[in-house]
């Protein structure tokens, strides 16, 4: 499905300054939605009698009266006479009597959508008539400010462009709603929003109280109290606000964001939606505590691999056998290897690992530990990405092992070469492969049979932790290459 910028582009010749209304228009329209319980659909004119619906909303709070997706779809002024004069007497136009649509009761009316002097869309406003509704404070306030805002639209003054309104994140009218008369003083706040007040310390009624004083008395902080409170008051001045988070003195952390009734220029108050959010903040607080907790577990298992490779080198300094002190220094770059990954893990906020980065630490150490003995170079290719905590150490572990083998059993004691990694990712796989140009394998070579322990920890690793599959193969032109692959979907 086409988005609505698209079909502007495709079916339009609106400017730049329309575009971006409409836009705004529709990251708002939500809120009118539930406040009007009723569908909304944006109309564009292509021509004198004919339509096109470029976006859709539903309300969270009714029943939809459009069950069906209609965007994309022509309707012509026979079908819809409201739209036409929507466009053409500049105001909200209502039918007198319902239609049926899907074997449902519609009543519909239309709102033009005002920028300067020129209209450049209708919204059509569908209301589910087959529920029978009963009149109550909350419907009537609820319909009252959608008409206010309604009518603000086709004057043009909603929604405004300044500041921007952070509609994504802010409350919505299901998470509490409160009316003010011009004066600030509450009129209607609905049950969410009278918790709200409640959880933060005000222990009666809302109504008849003006609001910005007593939030102000409310917060702990002085200075979110003071912006609260005169954000408050700039929606009574006609100014919309940004969403805003602060805390009660009792610990209760809640969202606010004001927006200011002014049908036809005349102020009728202003609307405060308001969300408890306390209980979420808990959460976040107690995950940011918990990945304190493991990013620091992984610091301190790094620091001590670090502490068990130089007591092995200290070990390995006192012996005499050859045997032994390569074992030990094998020993020695194993840890490293793992440190490496619990270095990047320590730094990491969801457990995951840029192997890039970690890849590019581990092979200026095999590099190091290759000058002693032969004159090889080792070149990575390509990117290995983000990968999952789970297999980033099996992973390492197992290039590791194929490169320092390559080192070992590739070349002769001050023979050149070069060792390349490359790798190659998918949203499925993780292709690597292993190349040398020494002297290949040996006849009879097989990798289920070797007695290498390098080459039986990497079997063992391809195999349970990382699900993969793993190769050695002769290369054509000489030297060895070895291929794995590793399963990445279903990875996280």
């Amino acid at each position: 499905m086409s988005t609505l910028t698209d079909l502007l582009a495709e079916h339009t010749k609106l400017s730049g300054a329309a575009v971006d209304h409409l836009q705004l228009v529709v990251a708002e329209w939500q809120l009118l939605s539930d406040l009007s319980f009723a569908d909304f659909l944006m109309y564009v004119p292509l021509d004198d009698e004919k339509f096109l619906c470029v976006a859709q909303a539903r309300p969270t709070t009714a029943p939809t009266a459009h069950p069906e997706d209609v965007v994309g779809s022509e309707v012509d002024s026979g079908e819809h006479p409201q739209l036409r004069r929507a466009m053409d007497e500049s105001r909200i136009c209502r039918e007198e009597d319902p239609r049926w649509h899907l074997g449902v009761p519609v009543r519909r009316e239309t709102i033009p959508v005002r920028l300067g002097t020129q209209v450049i869309a209708v919204l059509s406003r569908s209301t589910n008539l087959a529920v029978p509704r009963v009149p109550s404070p909350l419907e009537i306030s609820y319909l009252g400010s959608a008409a206010d805002l309604c009518q603000m639209i086709a004057d043009g003054t909603f929604p405004a462009p300044e500041p921007s309104p952070d509609v994504h994140t802010s409350p919505r009218v299901g998470d509490g709603l409160i009316r003010l008369d011009p004066s600030g003083a509450v009129v209607f706040a609905s049950p969410n929003a009278l918790s709200a007040y409640h959880r933060m310390g005000h222990a009666s009624d809302l109504v008849g109280v003006h609001l910005a004083p007593l939030t102000r008395s409310l917060i702990g902080d002085p200075f979110d109290a003071t912006e609260v409170a005169q954000r408050i008051r700039q929606a009574l001045d006609g100014q919309t606000s940004m969403r805003m988070e602060a805390e009660s003195r009792r610990g209760a952390a809640v969202l606010f964001r004001s927006l200011p009734l002014r049908p036809r220029g005349q102020a009728a108050g202003a609307i405060v939606l308001c969300r408890d959010v306390t209980e979420v903040r808990r959460r976040d607080r107690a995950l940011m505590s918990k990945d304190a907790t493991i990013r620091e577990i992984h610091h301190r298992v790094k620091n001590n691999l670090q502490t068990v490779a130089a007591l092995l080198r200290l070990q390995s300094r006192r012996l005499s056998n050859p045997e032994a002190k390569e074992a030990l220094a094998e020993s020695v770059r194993r840890v490293t290897s793992i440190a490496l990954v619990h270095e990047t893990l320590s730094m990491s906020v969801d457990e995951r690992v840029d192997l890039d980065d970690v890849v590019d630490k581990v092979i200026p150490m095999m590099s190091d530990v290759a000058v002693t003995e032969t004159q090889v170079s080792v070149r990575r290719e390509g990117g290995f990405g983000i990968v999952p905590a789970e297999i980033a150490t099996p992973l390492v572990m197992v290039l590791t092992e194929l490169v320092q083998n390559a080192f070992e059993h590739a070349y002769a004691p001050g023979q050149r070469g070069e060792v390349v990694v490359h790798s190659e990712r998918t949203a499925k796989w993780l292709d690597v492969t292993i190349t040398d140009d020494g002297k290949g394998l040996p006849q009879g070579f097989s990798l289920e049979r070797t007695d290498r322990l390098g080459l039986q920890i990497v079997r063992t690793l391809v195999d349970s932790e990382l699900r993969g599959s793993l190769s050695l193969r002769r290369r054509p032109r000489g030297g060895t290459e070895a291929v794995l692959r590793v399963p990445l979907r279903g990875r996280r």
